[in-house]
């Protein structure tokens, strides 16, 4: 018998013979499965096996180096925003409501409205999509009756689901801008779970700010979470020795255009402040505790909640809401 036929086959490809060898399990593998080692050649199969078993690079704040390079988070978040406006036009039934800085029967529901004083009677909202009373809509849409409560009535939601509503298209657009702007890059520096949370408190510490400051309005908007990207940014950048001058100018701007324009100066500043407590928690915590990470969000969560239900009785002593 000659060397040609007693020769080993390669293990993946049968009709391949080999003298080659995979340096860990000593399985024959031919010239196209043999992948270079630091000493040898290794197969397919240990070289897999080594990268599921090899450690994950962390981030300097405990997320995965490469979790959040693709940005997963914030197009996820940019595509609920979209929606939610595209839902928005389609309750009001026009298109027009995409140029419109007013509210549709959804920011009716949806919205962050804390109180308000003097509607008891049941005022009619214009455009004639229902009633408005000082605790709670009453809003046609899409062919039912919904009669959903103000924030100070218990309808806690509007502070979350008052981030994902705009007043126009060029308001959802600036939003958007921005938070792809910065989502990016924080997330690739946090990790996608440490991103979304800190945006998230953000968003709600200016709708606390708002509950405090103007519970009489309504409002809406990611401008609160998208401020807090400013403060969380800040601070991540001091920690990681970048330069934030540009960031301070952007910031400056948006600051003056916001009371020349008359917007929600309360949700803004609070989420700005809301930002930069999160970015206080990440970066003034021990590089080998970063489970406190999570301590300290939890802990700001029920700050927030304490501010609100203080707030809440403050307005049932004024009020005697009922």
């Amino acid at each position: 018998m000659s060397d040609e036929q007693s020769a080993p086959t390669c293990y993946r490809h049968r009709n391949r013979q080999t003298y080659l060898r995979c340096v860990r399990c000593d399985k024959p593998i031919c010239a196209d499965c043999r992948i270079d080692a630091p000493v040898g050649f290794q197969c397919p199969d240990c070289v897999a096996a080594g990268r599921r078993t090899m450690r994950q690079a962390r981030s300097s704040f405990g997320g995965g180096a490469s979790a959040g390079a693709a940005g997963t988070v914030t197009k996820a978040l940019i595509g609920v925003n979209v929606a939610v406006f595209v839902l928005a036009i389609i309750s009001a039934g026009s298109l027009a409501a995409a140029t419109s800085s007013g509210a549709t029967p959804l920011h009716w529901l949806g919205a962050q409205i804390g109180y308000l004083p003097g509607y008891q009677a049941g005022a009619l909202i214009p455009g004639g999509i229902g009633r408005v009373t000082d605790t709670a809509a009453e809003v046609n849409l899409f062919g039912a009756t919904l009669t959903l409560p103000f924030v100070a009535d218990g309808g806690y939601y509007r502070m979350i689901t008052a981030m994902f509503l705009h007043f126009g298209i060029f308001h959802l657009l600036f939003n958007m801008v921005v938070l792809w702007m910065f989502g990016r890059v924080l997330e690739r520096d946090l990790g996608p779970a440490r991103f979304l949370t800190a945006y998230m408190l953000s968003g709600l510490a200016g709708s606390v700010a708002v509950y405090l400051f103007s519970y009489d309005t309504q409002t809406a908007g990611a401008s609160g979470a998208v401020y807090g990207l400013f403060g969380l940014m800040i601070l991540i950048n001091r920690k990681l020795k970048r330069d934030n001058s540009g960031i301070y100018v952007l910031l400056g701007l948006n600051l003056a255009l916001t009371l020349y324009m008359g917007f929600s100066f309360a949700g803004h500043v609070g989420g700005l402040v809301g930002g930069a407590i999160c970015g206080a928690i990440l970066t003034f915590t021990p590089r080998n505790r970063r489970s406190l990470h999570w301590v300290g969000f939890a802990l700001f969560l029920v700050v927030l909640a304490a501010i609100t239900f203080f707030q809440t009785g403050v307005l049932d002593n004024q009020f005697d809401i009922v």
